[in-house]
């Protein structure tokens, strides 16, 4: 038996038919209400502002806003909730990132039936939850959502990325932006943080992948 008899949930994903399937789980529990469903980034925010809840079970990747920005206006709208991520990426940098936007646990989806319980609780408990899939391997891996990534860039460092992934060399870049070369370079550095690729061919297929560039 659990030990929270009494929690109220809003869980948000773009798939309703995945949604439904979280529904059905969490509703074996007594006294867990699912105050309402979102299906996307702004209507989490706005029902999480409204309804309060003790915890957001909240998709990663999703179109406009993406669960990484929901997470950060939900925390600053309603500091209270546990968010609970969910994700189809094994992947480390998004985990961080997640984890920097204020959730407090980080489940993949495709152990959500058996994890999604035990995160729910752990927060709730003041704990922390990470899948052990990423715990145990430290995955990092490169298939990732290019639409939770792009969103990660500034409009200037979308541009500079397009640029460089064009084959412009910093000086050119530098005159085509109104800018000294020493920025591009930091742009540069910085969009590579960003996206934890350390190398300009990773950027150059980032682009590519991501439609800020394409290749002729």
């Amino acid at each position: 038996m659990t030990e929270f008899q009494s929690l109220n949930l809003l869980l948000c994903d773009d798939h309703s038919l995945f949604r439904e399937g979280l529904a059905a789980l969490l509703r074996q529990h007594p006294g867990w209400r699912i105050l309402a469903e979102a299906a996307n980034g702004e209507e989490a925010v706005q029902l999480a502002a409204e309804l309060k809840p003790d915890v957001v079970v909240l998709d990663v990747a999703m179109p406009g806003m993406n669960g990484i920005d929901a997470a950060a206006a939900i925390r600053n709208e309603t500091p209270q909730t546990r968010i609970v991520a969910l994700s189809m990426y094994a992947d480390n940098h998004y985990l961080q990132r997640m984890l920097k936007a204020g959730a407090n646990a980080y489940v993949l989806k495709n152990e959500a039936s058996a994890e999604l319980v035990e995160a729910i609780e752990t927060v709730m408990a003041g704990g922390q939850f990470i899948s052990p899939a990423l715990t145990q391997t430290g995955a990092e891996t490169r298939h990732r959502s290019a639409d939770v990534d792009r969103t990660a860039l500034t409009a200037r460092e979308r541009e500079v990325l397009r640029l460089l992934a064009e084959g412009q060399r910093t000086k050119d870049i530098a005159v085509a932006l109104s800018i000294s070369p020493k920025t591009v370079e930091t742009y540069r550095g910085r969009i590579m943080l960003k996206l934890g690729i350390d190398n300009v061919a990773g950027l150059v297929k980032f682009a590519i992948r991501a439609g800020i560039a394409t290749v002729e």
